[in-house]
């Protein structure tokens, strides 16, 4: 498997499922856009572009399976699967706001090996693939050099199923936001986590993620020299519904202040002495 001539095609099929979406939105009427769930959106761009790129995969590599997000096809996790999300962001995408993205990553036997990132509305494609560095539309990209918190703009979303955590979610925000450069909270954790990989954020946090959410953007950021954890420091981030990544001049305090306030439990591992939040900022 020649993983450098997949991710061009990969990179191709991504651009092509964009294309179509930015030539819908004229076409987009409310009779088109329905709830899954309590808040959170589809429309037929959704299924149709999952189709295309289901489709264009299949071509790609016959054998390979599929976790997607809208269940156009049958999900069939095999030695490799394509993990899907054909349309990150769909809220912005119906409201007209250029922050979404098509997100499609590789995994073989439960490690991922190829990401790929497209935000149409910009015309970026973030893509990489085991061995090589990370690229926004062929230029080389790394992440950030920021060691303080002080001196970082820190991305996040907004969990909108589960609410039970809402008060410590707010807390750390509210800490966030008085010891950094500020917090932007953009609507598409691909996006997001794309911009921590090419150094434009300097951290991301987020619960209530699904893999094709993060497969190809926490990819990216581990590509880019980043780092990439559950809120406990541990590696179920791809399953496990939270994420944090960072630079890796910066994880470890970020990661001590975020798992402070996000699961009450701080790791000794990374802080001998973590006092108070307020402390290790700046």
């Amino acid at each position: 498997m020649i993983l450098e001539s997949i991710c061009r095609g990969v990179v191709n099929i991504a651009k092509m499922a964009g294309e179509f979406a930015i030539n819908e939105i004229e076409h987009l009427g409310r009779e088109h856009i329905k709830l899954k769930g309590n808040r959170d959106l589809v429309t037929h761009v959704d299924q149709s572009c999952e189709r295309r790129i289901v489709s264009g995969l299949t071509k790609l590599h016959p054998d390979a399976g599929f976790i997607t997000e809208e269940e156009t096809v049958e999900s069939t996790p095999k030695e490799l699967t394509w993990i899907i999300d054909p349309l990150d962001g769909t809220t912005n995408y119906v409201h007209g706001i250029p922050f979404f993205s098509v997100s499609i990553a590789l995994m073989k036997q439960n490690q991922v090996v190829l990401g790929v990132v497209y935000n149409p509305g910009l015309d970026e494609c973030f893509y990489s693939y085991d061995g090589a560095g990370v690229f926004l539309n062929d230029k080389e990209v790394v992440v950030s050099e920021i060691n303080s918190l002080g001196d970082a703009v820190i991305a996040t979303g907004f969990p909108y199923e589960n609410l039970r955590e809402v008060e410590r979610y707010t807390e750390f925000l509210k800490v966030l936001m008085s010891h950094s450069h500020g917090v932007r909270r953009f609507g598409s954790a691909a996006i997001d986590l794309a911009w921590v990989a090419c150094g434009r954020f300097d951290a991301f946090y987020e619960a209530g993620l699904n893999c094709w959410d993060v497969a190809a953007g926490a990819f990216l950021v581990k590509q880019a020299g980043g780092e990439v954890s559950d809120f406990s420091g541990g590696s179920n981030y791809l399953f496990g519904k939270e994420m944090l990544a960072c630079n890796k001049k910066l994880f470890p305090r970020f990661f001590d202040l975020a798992n402070s306030f996000l699961i009450g439990n701080r790791l000794t591992h990374h802080s001998s002495n973590p006092g108070n939040p307020s402390d290790s900022v700046g």
